[in-house]
């Protein structure tokens, strides 16, 4: 089986079980961008990779070239409050493809929340609380940082949970608001210090939450690095959403690449 293979029977293994929501669809296969010299194209492949609360889908985008075994990852939208990033992400979506790389995109994880302006989903979860590392009970429904009952309880964190591990990317960026600055998340603070220079997001580090995303993921995946880009308050302006866009490329671009922490 060569990796484009593998990549789509991974895609495909995340919806064993799903059918009966309809939470496991893939759209046709829309492959664009140049032939590669050994006859593969690159692909810009959009796959449901499960559903909110309410039963809204949470697309995933695939990008560049599957053969390539350097993955990354970006999440426009965890916080539904929070939505500079799913701009980025679209454009992201829709611009040039990586020729020697593959850059999944998950604009919006938590749809549910966008459309009610809240941080939490419709089960009034905050999803960056309900990853399992380190994972506690925290407030009550509602609350704004209500962990849930148990971790991995909410289908959207369930369906991000779900296909990282099935891509174990080597960087992924989760962006927030309001506070415009790069997160010292916890992985290899050289890709932190990078993207903090290509963005001119100065690098910070947060206070560390039970139940985070990116405390999971740098936990379970030591040898990827997850980390948090919180971008300005309100709506981007085109100029500094272009700006975000290229420290991503930049970033997630085979020609540098980090080792060790």
């Amino acid at each position: 089986m060569n990796l484009r293979s593998a990549s789509a029977a991974a895609v495909a293994l995340l919806c064993v079980g799903c059918a009966a929501t309809g939470a496991a669809t893939r759209t046709p296969s829309q492959r664009s961008g140049p032939r590669r010299p050994a006859g593969d194209l690159l692909v810009r492949d959009r796959f449901v990779i499960g559903r909110s609360v309410l039963g809204r889908p949470i697309t995933a985008v695939e990008l560049g070239d599957p053969d390539e075994r350097r993955t990354s990852l970006v999440v426009g939208v965890i916080h539904g409050d929070e939505t500079a990033g799913r701009g980025i992400a679209r454009r992201l979506e829709h611009g040039p493809l990586p020729a020697a790389a593959v850059l999944w995109v998950i604009a919006d994880l938590n749809p549910d929340g966008v459309a009610r302006r809240t941080r939490q989903n419709a089960d009034r979860v905050d999803l960056n609380r309900n990853f399992p590392w380190r994972w506690r009970p925290l407030g009550r429904p509602g609350a704004q940082q209500y962990a849930g009952p148990r971790p991995l309880f909410e289908p959207e964190s369930r369906a991000a949970y779900r296909l990282i591990l099935r891509l174990r990317p080597q960087i992924t960026l989760w962006f927030h608001q309001p506070l415009a600055v790069t997160d010292r998340s916890g992985g290899d603070a050289r890709i932190e210090r990078r993207f903090a220079a290509l963005s001119d997001l100065a690098v910070r580090e947060l206070p560390r939450y039970p139940g985070s995303a990116t405390s999971w993921q740098n936990h379970r995946l030591p040898a990827s690095t997850a980390f948090v880009v919180e971008l300005p308050p309100g709506r981007l302006a085109a100029a500094a959403a272009a700006r975000y866009e290229r420290a991503v490329r930049t970033l997630t671009s085979p020609q540098r690449q980090y080792r060790g922490r």
